[in-house]
């Protein structure tokens, strides 16, 4: 591209606004246009828009970094070192887009004034061949335009730019191939022409042509009904280039032996000439029924006829030609019959070759711990009797039921969340357990929620042994129906709610004269036991708190104490209401040693009264744990 040289037309436009930069003052110079912006700026037109492009103030910092903040095809084809714009990023932009020159100011200026003169290796793609005839826009077109910086364009119609071309065959052209021989046309083409494909060796190909095969025409092999099965707009075969299947002559050529004898046959006949045959001996795996395994052991004649010549070739498409039906047509995948060879190899009949893979295709899938079962576990075997012989002289059921769990594993719980049990689940087993394993379950402090005890505050955080006992026994490890016996037995059944059904109280029988007969939820929660969260002195109590007596802590009139039996207890009723059964003035105690109070204090050890009887459950031994 040459230097900028601004037209007549917006000239003295250009010439006025330099005389206004130099007469105004240096504040209102930088808001003076020196002239209209091009068309494709001119949205940005106004002194409010200056500093979209230019920096505020004296500032001499460039416009780049504002140009391609906007334009930011060129910026993502400039940090891929891609383009035209790569070799000529030392320059600043406006060298070679100068604005400012009126509405129809042309802001690229070719090298030779046009397009075509541009030399199209500062591109980075070099036209040769016939590329360099073509006219720029049979390329620059947007059906050509693939490449990720055309999302970035700014331009409405994509038509305008130069940019978003790749340089692949394939993003101009049609590939005849069909993606089949690769995406690098330029290992077999050249841009001379299409065609020849000079750079194209058959030699170096999985398929030299040798013999006769060097005298054929392309399409003998590449465009047969046999292998072309794609028609083009004129109805002839589409070539089919690769794959082409040439493992067997019989891919291409007819079979004189009408399939007797199918396979490599290049062990017996060469290229140059079908009559020419080698004398070697005859090897079944040339055959299209190679004999492996048990079958390599079998005499001749117990498939074939010596009498007759070996006699008419046998069949082998299906197992059942030569062997019985164990399993008297059960055997089915995908609702029709199985051929052997879907479950058994070659190597011997007894020891199934079914994979996991395989069952996934059927309709029970084997997932986590199925998947690593014997296949005896649930396909058993029968004894002989009339429900054995459904099953044909193997004795073996091969869709056992799968509908549920127990039909093949015991039910620990027995029977309770089944249907018709006292917590019936809907989807039975699988509402808390999956196949990766039994244990553990999925069963949750959320899930919890459904059950007549809800788990809230501490209680999600209690280990599940701590109330369903039976967890305290050692899993047996074992889940089948025909290991019930040793299973262990989760029956869940509990029928404690009551909060001393687990808790010990530590109050004994004080609250008993309350309604509620002193329920440990009437004044605590399930959060915490202390503080007690629910009382209210002033509500539940005979004894309002007032004055001083909202400061004074608890213990100040509830002493702790012990018990004959040496527990630490506190006694919360009967306390003393009367001022001096509790300050300076009343009885002095003689039942035991006051602490020490302060010397403004009123207060004065009475001792403790006789509390009522305490009584304890299972955790009476830690009362003072509360």
């Amino acid at each position: 591209m040459t230097s900028f040289r601004a037209p007549r037309s917006g000239f003295a436009a250009v010439l006025v606004a330099a005389l206004l930069a130099f007469a105004w003052p240096q504040a209102a110079r930088a808001q003076v246009s020196p002239g209209p912006l091009a068309a494709p700026h001119a949205a940005l037109e106004g002194t409010t828009q200056c500093f979209q492009c230019h920096a505020s103030g004296s500032s001499k910092t460039g416009m780049d970094s504002r140009c391609l903040a906007c334009h930011q095809e060129i910026d993502w084809m400039r940090a891929r070192k891609r383009g035209y714009h790569t070799t000529v990023a030392a320059r600043e932009c406006a060298s070679c887009h100068p604005d400012h020159g009126g509405r129809d100011f042309q802001m690229i200026v070719w090298d030779g004034g046009a397009p075509e003169k541009f030399d199209h290796r500062k591109a980075g793609y070099v036209l040769q061949g016939k590329h360099a005839t073509l006219e720029c826009r049979a390329c620059h077109k947007p059906a050509n335009q693939k490449s990720a910086a055309v999302p970035l364009l700014r331009r409405k119609n994509h038509a305008d730019s130069w940019l978003g071309l790749e340089t692949a065959c394939a993003s101009c052209h049609a590939d005849p191939h069909r993606g089949q021989l690769g995406a690098y046309c330029a290992s077999c083409h050249a841009p001379t022409g299409w065609k020849p494909a000079a750079g194209f060796d058959h030699a170096k190909s999985a398929f030299p042509l040798t013999g006769a095969h060097a005298k054929v025409e392309c399409a003998r092999c590449h465009a047969t009904p046999q292998v072309a099965t794609t028609l083009d707009a004129k109805g002839q075969p589409v070539p089919q280039w690769k794959p082409l299947p040439h493992g067997d002559c019989v891919s291409c050529h007819k079979d004189p032996h009408a399939g007797r004898f199918p396979g490599a046959c290049a062990k017996c006949h060469v290229t140059t000439d079908w009559h020419q045959v080698g004398k070697q001996g005859f090897n079944h795996d040339l055959t299209r029924y190679p004999l492996h395994g048990r079958h390599a052991t079998v005499a001749c004649a117990s498939c074939h006829d010596p009498k007759k010549a070996w006699g008419e070739k046998p069949k082998f498409a299906r197992c059942d030609d030569c062997h019985h039906d164990a399993h008297a047509g059960k055997a089915t995948l995908r609702g029709a019959a199985a051929d052997c060879a879907a479950c058994h190899a070659v190597d011997g009949f007894e020891r199934p070759a079914y994979t996991v893979a395989q069952h996934a295709t059927s309709a029970y899938p084997l997932t986590g711990r199925h998947a690593a079962a014997a296949c005896a576990k649930c396909h058993v075997t029968l004894p002989e009797g009339p429900a054995a012989a459904a099953w044909g002289t193997s004795r073996v059921v091969l869709r056992p039921s799968a509908q549920d769990c127990v039909p093949c594993h015991a039910d620990p719980h027995r029977g309770r969340f089944a249907a018709g049990g006292t917590r019936p689940h809907p989807k039975g087993c699988a509402d808390c357990h999956d196949v990766r394993a039994f244990v553990p379950s999925h069963y949750d402090g959320v899930r919890h929620a459904d059950c007549v005890f809800p788990l809230r505050g501490a209680h999600r955080a209690v280990a599940c042994q701590a109330c369903h006992q039976e967890l305290k026994a050692a899993p047996s490890g074992l889940s089948l129906a025909a290991d019930s016996s040793r299973v262990r037995l989760l029956p869940f059944e509990g029928g404690k709610r009551a909060c001393t059904d687990c808790h010990g109280t530590p109050h004994g029988t004080q609250f008993a004269h309350r309604k509620d007969r002193g329920a440990c939820e009437g004044c605590h929660d399930e959060n915490a036991f202390s503080p007690a969260s629910r009382f209210d002195h002033n509500r539940d109590s005979q004894y309002r708190l007032e004055g001083a007596h909202l400061r004074a802590a608890c213990a100040g009139c509830h002493v702790p104490h012990e018990d004959a039996a040496g527990r630490r207890v506190v006694t919360y009723r009967p306390t003393p209401a009367k001022c001096e059964a509790c300050h300076a003035g009343g009885v002095r105690d003689t039942s035991g040693t006051a602490p020490k109070a302060p010397k403004t204090s009123s207060m004065r050890w009475l001792g403790p009264a006789a509390p009522e009887t305490f009584l304890t459950a299972r955790e009476a031994g830690h009362a003072s744990d509360y």
